[in-house]
């Protein structure tokens, strides 16, 4: 049976114009840059390839850092016929002909090494259909994906191949992969220095971003070296990597959130900046904000709740970019703030034995009497007026009977909490002098 894409020409001619992206594709693994850690002699891939024993693998990490070429190069390393299908484009049909090809191809005694990009846009039932086929050794599958496989993959499917994560390319693997593009040009770029610099920032860890920014300035014609700020000018900068739904939404709250825990202004107003440049709902992030008040902060500093309130009303007042300030005002107060997080933990802790208890009813002394059955009942004898008691305090139970006292909530020793610490500590000598405890 022919292969899916054996009716394609696999080559263009060699007299086609080709980019320069792909005139520099390694080719060989040794030529790829930036990817050590898992293509080193101690790597995942590197130990695989010694032993001739190659799994299916999951590519994870951003665009331009190499997983198409990697799996290329896997294939000629390991005399597998390389096929390359994209998740977008691939229906169940199309996956019924790559299976039957390699079905094919393997009778004659030859492998497939399929290339899935984009393989988490495929469905579950998608996503099973590879298994029969990567057991029984018909395609050795390869996939490629931007998102986090254990939010996007079929359990079944990971249980089944290695993720392997590849990294965004550093500033000195991009200057490596410029100096690789300037040698197959046959020239220099026409930049000085910092604009030099500042073309790696452009390219944001993407080799084939840079590669094509490159092709792009290697066609100007131009007398002298450009300065950052010409070089600004002419070519509109890349957005930065930022999928509101994807990974970069959930790895950047989360590094928000941490820098806010942590107490770095600095950072935090950073992660902010990020998030908002990249198009994040403003709306989101005061919701987030809060949260935080609440989470880290508590009754460390009661105020805090209420800046990042009054935040999220002036953004609603003053709209965009003028209420994005009281945001970043509010992210730096709550950097500052002292941190507790007793109030959180003291929740948790009483939701889960509410759970545990949760068919037990109060005692009977504070239950409302309004009918003389109730009354009979015992209902709200021996109830302690509290206003009437020494200091206010009656130490009586509030318990369900027979169930031990719990201590859920225990405040640091920072910030506003300090005060309520010395009350709690009031309170509960005051309720063992009188003999309350539950």
């Amino acid at each position: 049976m022919a292969d899916l894409f054996d009716a394609l020409p696999t080559e263009p001619p060699k007299d086609a114009p080709r980019p320069l992206a792909d005139r520099l594709r390694p080719k060989k693994l040794s030529e790829v840059i930036g990817q050590e850690k898992v293509l080193g002699p101690d790597a995942p891939l590197g130990v695989m390839l010694a032993s001739k024993s190659l799994g299916s693998l999951i590519f994870w990490g951003p665009p331009g850092v190499g997983k198409t070429t990697i799996a290329r190069l896997l294939a000629d390393e390991t005399d597998l016929h390389f096929v390359q299908i994209s998740a977008i484009f691939t229906g169940v049909q199309d996956l019924r002909k790559v299976f039957e090809a390699a079905k094919h191809r393997r009778a004659n005694g030859q492998g497939t090494l399929l290339f899935v990009d984009e393989v988490h846009r495929f469905n579950k039932a998608q996503q099973d259909g590879f298994l029969p086929h990567m057991e029984d050794g018909t395609i050795l599958l390869v996939g490629a994906t931007t998102e986090n496989p254990s939010f996007e993959l079929n359990s079944a499917l990971l249980s089944r191949a290695q993720v392997l994560v590849l990294e965004r390319l550093s500033l000195a693997d991009l200057e490596r992969l410029a100096q690789r593009a300037e040698h197959e040009l046959n020239t220099p770029l026409p930049l000085d220095g910092p604009a030099r610099e500042a073309l790696l920032e452009m390219a944001d860890g993407d080799g084939r971003a840079l590669l094509n920014l490159i092709e792009q300035i290697a066609a100007w014609k131009t007398g002298k070296k450009l300065t950052p700020e010409a070089l600004a000018a002419r070519l509109q900068k890349r957005a930065a990597q930022y999928d509101k739904s994807g990974d970069a939404h959930y790895n950047l709250i989360s590094a928000l959130h941490k820098s806010v825990r942590g107490s770095d202004p600095d950072a935090a107003l950073y992660w902010l900046a990020r998030m908002l440049a990249g198009g994040e709902d403003p709306r989101y992030l005061a919701r987030r904000i809060t949260r935080m008040a609440i989470e880290d902060i508590g009754l460390a500093d009661p105020q805090a709740q209420r800046v990042c309130l009054d935040a999220w009303e002036t953004y609603e007042r003053l709209g965009s970019p003028e209420g994005e300030l009281a945001l970043g005002q509010a992210v730096t107060y709550l950097a500052l703030a002292p941190k507790s997080n007793a109030g959180y933990v003291g929740y948790k802790a009483a939701m889960a034995a509410a759970k545990k208890t949760g068919s037990e009813p109060p005692p009977k002394h504070i239950l409302n009497a309004p009918t003389r059955l109730m009354k009979e009942q015992g209902y709200a004898e021996g109830y302690a007026y509290d206003h009437d008691a020494e200091d206010a305090f009656s130490g009586q139970s509030y318990f369900p009977d027979g169930m031990k006292r719990g201590v859920y909530y225990q405040p640091v020793e920072r910030g506003f909490e300090r005060e309520l610490k010395k009350r709690l500590d009031f309170f509960v000598k005051k309720r063992a002098e009188r003999g309350g405890g539950g």
